[in-house]
């Protein structure tokens, strides 16, 4: 018999979790999806003039990655209040602080206006998105984990994985329509500030129905025992989660930043790089390169939860390394069908791409989340998913930019995403699989000195 920590909620109460996890999820990468597609699109000119065009694109794609570099701050923040205070309430925050960063971008001044303190302003907002969303990931696919029954977890967990493509899908939507309804003068001048200003209803939204759910029963148990225990020495070790992680579970950090390597850089190259590639050098329309990654983001959100069902049949590793491996291979031909120019072809490209994709993204939520115990959780999951981001998706773009800049081809970009899922095979390879694991009993790792620490461990792994 299941015990209370780990019995599965109610199938109603669980589908509003996922409900609300998704939605949340959904609108923080929507706003910072956004920005990726601006960059691409318009910030070259509106906070960079002068400069030749592919020179803008770098230096719009620089701020860019500047929120990748606030990442691995807010999940060492977030991760750490997280794993003290509860999920719930810093999942709020998160919602918080992206949307009002991403309207204040809606509202400001461009270059023209107030010279260079327009890309001073832009990039510390973009640094505040970036604070957010690196404490939002590990939040919301921790909230559904740790609620749902562990048969199934791979499956409800990639749920908030989804929010990625439907933000691609709404954030790529809403500009898709507004380039297809305005002339380039007028979406240049005022038309891009729309999708920016409509995050402050979409956050409205959200924060409505993310205050509806409940804690995590699995970290309401843990802080109980943890209360309950104030007085005994050996759980002074819980007040940094941060130093338990480093401690316990250093492996398992280096394992999901290796792991997250080819997901994170081949997502971005897919579907941010792919409006500079398709637009410069294989003479397609804006539009035409957004409508290929709006149809091809629609396949991925529903490839996502079969992935993530596949991977609670036949474990997360098998699943995450046919990602991998598909995402290598794929890049010469993702890249001979885009130079045709044809439509057909570059949906085919990306769509493909994003589905491979897919198998790296879906079983992630489970597999960090059982790689770490309940009270260093957040911080673990966090801390390794984003501190990956500087080193993956942050440059991605600026380096495969500067890759077809120097050399006029996609063969090194091709070999770039190709050695990326080389490391991750490598680091997935080196884990252990975790689909069988229980949440809520989820202890110190099989080298650690059980012997020696066994009563310690037990107040400092709950």
């Amino acid at each position: 018999m299941s015990s209370p920590a780990t019995a599965p909620p109610p199938p109603a109460n669980l589908k509003r979790i996922v409900t609300a996890s998704l939605i949340g999820t959904t609108i923080e990468w929507y706003d910072f999806f956004l920005y990726g597609s601006a960059a691409a699109l318009v910030f070259n000119k509106l906070f960079f003039p002068g400069s030749d065009p592919l020179v803008g694109t770098l230096l719009s794609f620089l701020t860019y990655a500047v929120g990748f570099a606030a990442r691995p701050l807010g999940a060492l923040v977030f991760g750490h209040y997280g794993d003290r205070i509860g999920r719930k309430k810093l999942l709020v925050l998160s919602l918080l602080m992206m949307g009002g960063a991403t309207f204040a971008i809606g509202l400001l001044p461009t270059h023209a206006t107030i010279g260079t303190a327009a890309p001073v302003l832009l990039t510390v907002l973009r640094l505040v998105q970036g604070f957010a969303l690196g404490g939002e990931w590990g939040g919301a696919v921790l909230l559904v984990s740790e609620h749902g029954d562990a048969r199934r977890r791979g499956f409800w967990a990639s749920w908030p994985q989804t929010g990625a493509p439907a933000g691609q899908l709404l954030a790529t939507g809403v500009l898709s329509l507004l380039t297809a309804v305005l002339s380039d003068a007028a979406f240049g001048s005022w038309g891009w500030r729309i999708p920016f200003l409509l995050s402050g209803v979409l956050v409205i939204v959200g924060l409505w129905i993310r205050l509806s759910v409940d804690e995590s029963p699995v970290f309401k148990q843990a802080l109980a025992q943890a209360e309950a225990r104030k007085t005994d020495r050996a759980a002074e070790a819980e007040t940094l989660p941060l130093v338990a992680v480093l401690r316990h579970h250093w492996r398992d950090v280096l394992i999901a930043m290796g792991a997250r390597m080819a997901e994170n850089i081949s997502y971005y190259v897919i579907t941010a790089f792919i409006l500079v590639y398709a637009t410069t050098s294989a003479g397609v329309s804006k539009q035409t390169a957004l409508n290929a990654v709006l149809i091809a983001s629609a396949v991925h959100f529903v490839v996502i939860p079969a992935w993530g069902a596949l991977s609670d049949r036949i474990g997360r590793r098998p699943v995450y390394v046919m990602g991998a491996v598909g995402v290598g291979l794929w890049m010469f031909p993702f890249f001979s069908l885009i130079d045709t120019g044809g439509f057909g072809n570059l949906i085919l490209a990306v769509t493909v791409g994003l589905v491979l994709h897919g198998a790296m993204y879906a079983p992630q939520a489970a597999f960090f989340s059982e790689m770490f115990a309940t009270r260093m959780r957040y911080s673990g999951a966090s801390i390794g998913a984003q501190f990956a981001s500087v080193a993956a998706g942050a440059p991605a773009p600026l380096i495969a930019t500067a890759l077809l800049a120097d050399y006029g081809s996609s063969t090194p970009i091709a070999l770039y995403v190709i050695a990326a899922a080389v490391l991750t095979v490598v680091a997935v390879a080196a884990a252990k699989e975790t689909r069988h694991r229980d949440l809520a009993d989820v202890a110190l790792p099989a080298d650690a000195d059980r012997t020696t620490a066994a009563p310690a461990a037990d107040a400092r792994t709950i």
